[in-house]
């Protein structure tokens, strides 16, 4: 299984990358509305959350107001790691069944049985087997590195654009002012840091269709690089 992370700075484009990607056939799971899911109404996550924060969070009618939410934990770092530690591990346990399902439909196709290959020969968490049928399927997590999950990928895409247009994206997208941008950019790493990382590189500054043929272009030459079976229950990024 050929698995994309796909990740970048806040802003850049991921999800429109992601559509491209759907449009090709190739399954997304999305880590942002997996974090999404992990505060839905009548989750024990949203409970403790409330419990911790109060009505801080809530709009007049008790629901949770997830822009105040964002205001407090991207300007205050210690808040964000424990909501982080709250929200990160449902994720992980979300993309993991996702991966572990596609991977035994995928065996079931091919009629091959899901062994990985020699410790020796693993990526941190993940283990690659080329006996798995050629499915690509990709994750997009926004925090890829900051999670330190690239160990459960074996193709890490960026998608980068100007300083200024993703701040102007931010701006018109989330409505936030200046001063929130800046937070939320600040908590993630530095996208130049997440460039020199990535094995493939998309330029998002130009237009849609320029954007749809470097996908296209990645897709067709990535070909020979190594198939990932899914993490083990139990994985931790440490």
């Amino acid at each position: 299984m050929r698995i994309i992370g796909l990740t970048g700075g806040v802003g850049t484009g991921k999800s429109t990358v992601a559509r491209i990607l759907e449009q090709h056939g190739i399954p997304v799971a999305d880590a942002d509305q997996m974090a999404r899911q992990a505060l839905a109404l009548g989750s024990p996550i949203r409970e403790r959350v409330l419990e911790r924060y109060g009505k801080a969070i809530q709009t007049p009618s008790g629901d949770l107001d997830r822009r105040r939410l964002g205001q407090i934990v991207f300007a205050d770092a210690a808040e964000r790691a424990w909501l982080e530690a709250q929200i990160h591990p449902f994720v992980r346990a979300q993309l993991q069944d996702f991966l572990s399902a596609l991977a035994e439909q995928s065996s079931k196709v091919h009629g091959v049985p899901l062994e990985e290959e020699p410790a020796s020969q693993k990526r941190s968490g993940v283990g690659f087997s080329s006996g798995q049928g050629s499915q690509t399927v990709c994750l997009m997590i926004p925090l890829l590195f900051e999670a330190h999950l690239q160990g459960w990928v074996n193709e890490i895409w960026v998608v980068t654009c100007t300083p200024e247009q993703q701040r102007q994206r931010l701006a018109r997208r989330d409505l936030l002012t200046p001063a929130e941008i800046e937070a939320r950019i600040a908590s993630q790493w530095p996208l130049a840091e997440k460039v020199r990382r990535a094995d493939v590189v998309l330029d998002n500054s130009g237009s849609l269709a320029e954007l749809e043929a470097q996908v296209k272009q990645a897709l067709a030459s990535a070909g020979q690089r190594p198939f990932a079976s899914p993490p083990r229950a139990g994985y931790s990024d440490g």
